[in-house]
Formats: C-alpha cells, sequence, structure tokens
C-alpha cells in the first residue's frame, strides 16, 4: 500500500498508509461484534498493508482501546502509526446509567464526561495508554469540538475557550516533549477546525465527512489555509456515513440519519456520471480525498474483515481523470477540487 509522509515540524516526520483503519466499529457501533471478529479485523487490516490505527476512549466506552491491546501487543511500535483522542473521560457507572444506549451495544458501564482542561486531557492520554498497553502514541486529537456534539455555537464556543485554555497546553506540552509528534482535533465540521488553526499551533485534524465526493465546502477557506500551514488532514466518513457506498437506496444514511431528498437525488446524479465512466460510486467515493495535497489518509469504516479486504480492493481501482472532468463540467463538483 502507498504511503505519505507528512512533516510539519523537523525530525516529527509520519508516514501514513493512504488507507486507514478506525476502530469505532470495534467499539461494537450499531451492532456488538465478538472479540474474535474484532481481532479477525483488525488482523485482516493488517494483512492488506494497512499501518495506520485510529480509535478514541468514546469507541464502546474504552471497549476499541482495549482490543487493539492484544493485537498491537506482539507489533514492533515502529512498525504502525496510532492516533486516539482526549476531552472525554469515562467513570464507572449502573448498567442502566450507561452512555451510548442504542448506539454502542456490550460495552463497559461507563459515561461520558466532557473534560478539555489541562488536568483531563493528560488524564484521558495517561488512561489511552493503559487500556491500549503501549508507551506512546504519535497523536492526539481532541475529540468532538464540533456542533453535532455540542447541540450550538455557544456551547460549543465555551468548550472551544476550555479546550484552549487548559487542554490546548497540555497537547503543546507533550508535543514538545516528544511524547507525541502531532495533536490536532478529530471533528465533524470544518469551521471548528478552522477557528483553532486561526488561533493555536495545531498539526493535524481528523474531519469526518466534511471532504468528500458529495461535499467540498471545506475548500472555502479551510483547506487551503492547511496547505498555507503544512497541516494534514485525516479523511474520515468518506461514505458521509453510507450513502456514497450504498447509493441512493431507500433507507440511505446520510451524517448518521436517514438521507434527505435532494441528498438522495444529488447522489443519484453523481452514481450515474460514474456508471457512464465504469467506475462504482463507492470507489470514487474512497479515492476522491486522496487527491488533495493534504490528506494524508483515508479511514473508512470496517466492522469485518470482508469489509476490510473489501475497502482494500476499493482502494486499488483506477478512476479515470474523464470521471472528476465530467462531474465538474455537470456542476457536481467543485471546479477548484484538486483531481488529476
Amino acid at each position: 500500500m502507498k504511503t505519505r509522509h507528512w512533516e510539519r515540524l523537523e525530525g516529527r516526520g509520519i508516514d501514513f498508509t493512504e488507507l486507514g483503519f478506525g476502530t469505532a466499529p470495534l467499539g461494537n457501533l450499531y451492532k456488538a461484534v465478538s472479540d474474535e471478529a474484532a481481532r479477525e479485523t483488525l488482523d485482516a487490516a493488517w494483512e492488506t498493508g494497512c499501518r495506520y490505527f485510529d480509535t478514541a476512549p468514546l469507541y464502546g466506552l474504552g471497549l476499541a482501546e482495549t482490543r487493539l491491546n492484544g493485537f498491537l501487543r506482539g507489533k514492533k511500535r515502529e512498525d504502525y502509526v496510532l492516533s486516539t483522542k482526549v476531552g472525554r473521560l469515562l467513570e464507572v457507572c449502573p448498567p442502566e446509567q450507561r452512555h451510548g444506549i442504542g448506539k454502542f451495544f456490550d460495552t463497559p458501564s461507563r459515561r461520558e464526561v466532557y473534560d478539555f482542561t489541562y488536568d483531563g486531557v493528560m488524564r484521558s492520554f495517561e488512561l489511552s495508554l493503559e487500556r491500549m498497553g503501549v508507551d506512546r502514541v504519535d497523536i492526539l486529537f481532541a475529540h468532538d469540538l464540533d456542533l453535532f456534539n455540542h447541540g450550538t455555537w455557544e456551547a460549543l464556543e465555551a468548550k472551544l475557550t476550555e479546550f484552549m485554555a487548559g487542554g490546548y497546553y497540555a497537547l503543546m506540552s507533550l508535543r514538545d516533549q516528544g511524547v507525541i509528534k502531532a495533536f490536532g482535533a478529530g471533528v465533524n465540521e470544518w469551521k471548528p477546525a478552522q477557528w483553532l488553526t486561526e488561533r493555536g499551533d495545531f498539526d493535524i485534524f481528523l474531519l469526518a465527512g466534511r471532504y468528500t465526493l458529495l461535499e467540498q465546502e471545506a475548500l472555502e477557506s479551510f483547506l487551503p489555509l492547511c496547505e498555507q500551514r503544512g497541516i494534514g488532514i485525516v479523511l474520515g466518513g468518506p461514505y458521509n456515513s453510507g450513502i456514497l457506498a450504498t447509493g441512493p437506496i431507500e433507507g440511505a444514511f446520510y451524517n448518521y440519519d436517514p438521507a434527505p431528498q435532494d441528498i438522495l437525488d444529488r447522489v443519484g446524479q453523481i452514481e450515474a456520471v460514474c456508471r457512464d465512466h465504469g467506475v462504482k460510486l463507492i470507489e470514487a467515493a474512497l479515492k476522491f480525498p486522496l487527491n488533495h495535497p493534504v490528506v494524508v489518509s483515508v479511514i473508512p469504516g470496517g466492522q469485518s474483515a470482508t469489509q476490510v479486504t473489501g475497502n482494500r480492493a476499493i482502494y486499488e481501482t483506477d478512476v479515470p481523470p474523464a470521471l472528476w472532468a465530467d462531474l465538474k463540467q455537470r456542476g457536481l463538483m467543485r471546479m477548484d477540487a484538486p483531481t488529476p
């Protein structure tokens, strides 16, 4: 698998595989996965050549990080890139009070508490190291500083301010000491990421679903700012939570909810152009973000070994440049989107 070398600060370079692995599904997202099946999925990802693994305390309330423990234990630390997230602490609670009921299944009885303070970030990092059984990670992302999770700009701005007054300095300290190589934020929208970029010294952002075959609004200002500052982007959610994988079928999901009609119609038009060029919608969706120079890795979901090997096969597909040109000509892609 191809790799991309990213190095914003001298001596802090990271080699990302173009296809990464996001572990949210292994936190029993939407359905329970056995320990055996989770290990098979991780083993399959390794066999495909994937060497970048992203996780978070939120995923399965610690379960995803714990499942990485045994998998990573037999690997040389220099052979893979690892990122996790900070901003939430997990508290023990009665089973009926655990968070994520109906979203995460068969997880530890824990509830999440947002904490973007200096001490909260340091404690979160220490607990993640324990769960994963590693002595360091390459990247830490401040998790879910976005409207999707906090509801209003006022509530979000309060969390952003808390982070910049505390947790940001914890991440700066860890980077300065060489404990981590880079830090940023893992968010569902590009505007909070730009807010942070304009106020701090960030390295990498994990942007979920906001630079895809369907959406390129981040080209307005955020991605050019990243290019100017040497900031890398890990692109999560390249299928916009489902619809770019399934196509505009009945019940297709967009942003974790049933897709509205205007999205169904637009995806239908994109799929028709792909079909004209002999390319599947899912193939174009996975390949598109990698055309942008700031994107260092794309991390689609994978809840089984079959899905993981399927993603690798999709990644290997050649997409003709004429497809991108046709999408632009028909107004289905921004003209300034980088393409071959």
